[in-house]
């Protein structure tokens, strides 16, 4: 089975912008997204709408395709660049630009979820910490069956545990945080891209929900590897510290 990694990488960013080319202990934020794939997989490609993103990634060896500026989701952005590559993939791997301490291991947990026929869609799940985090709406969170397919993701905290104090739930349940990074196969990408926005996914602002309020299977991968994500300069700052201390 043949795999690629797409990662999306838009310049303008309400919170940050120009986020990707933000400097992380001497090297561009997508440099590192870059390299950290790369150690897995050796068909990857940078999906940007921007020229000042495209030549960095060209400079530092990367493959950057340009896309349209005026998708509405970065599955779309994805499903673009897949079709410009021409890559003969049977799954597409999508890696956050943002994303620079993305770890192997959870890389092949993501390939590993496609050994499963019945797998469509691929993501992964770690344990929360602490019930403060459960309980932060933007920390997505999942609820799997046995066979470790998605029941459901919500901004909410789910299961409601009943007939235990709130402040008990979390030594009642393993709550299961969603990190936001995907694997499709190929025609399934196709697909999904197509799909209308569902109610579900209008509710909670959450595209996953789109996917399987339309029937389609997703595979959760457990890690219990911590990344860190940058959204804003803030987070800028605190992946530095992170990066002196690995």
């Amino acid at each position: 089975m043949k795999f690629a990694a797409i990662i999306p990488a838009r310049y303008a960013s309400t919170r940050f912008p120009g986020k990707p080319l933000a400097v992380l202990g001497g090297k561009t934020v997508i440099q590192r997204v870059c390299e950290q794939v790369q150690s897995v997989l050796g068909e990857v490609y940078v999906a940007t709408d921007d020229d000042r993103i495209y030549q960095a990634v060209e400079q530092f060896g990367g493959q950057p395709v340009m896309t349209r500026t005026d998708h509405k989701s970065g599955t779309d952005r994805i499903e673009e660049a897949v079709e410009k590559t021409g890559t003969e993939a049977d799954v597409i791997i999508n890696v956050q630009g943002d994303e620079p301490f993305i770890q192997p291991s959870q890389i092949e947990t993501l390939m590993h979820l496609f050994d499963d026929p019945q797998t469509q869609i691929g993501t992964l799940g770690k344990p929360f910490e602490a019930m403060e985090a459960v309980e932060n709406p933007n920390s997505p969170k999942i609820v799997v069956d046995n066979r470790g397919f998605a029941l459901y993701f919500s901004r909410s905290v789910i299961p409601y545990i009943r007939g235990v104090e709130r402040d008990d739930w979390f030594g009642h349940y393993p709550f299961l945080k969603h990190l936001g990074v995907y694997a499709y196969r190929r025609e399934v990408l196709r697909e999904v891209t197509k799909l209308p926005q569902s109610s579900l996914e209008k509710a909670e602002s959450l595209e996953q929900l789109r996917w399987l309020q339309n029937g389609y299977r997703i595979r959760v991968g457990l890690t219990d590897v911590e990344t860190v994500g940058i959204d804003t300069p803030e987070d800028l700052q605190r992946a530095e510290e992170f990066l002196q201390h690995i």
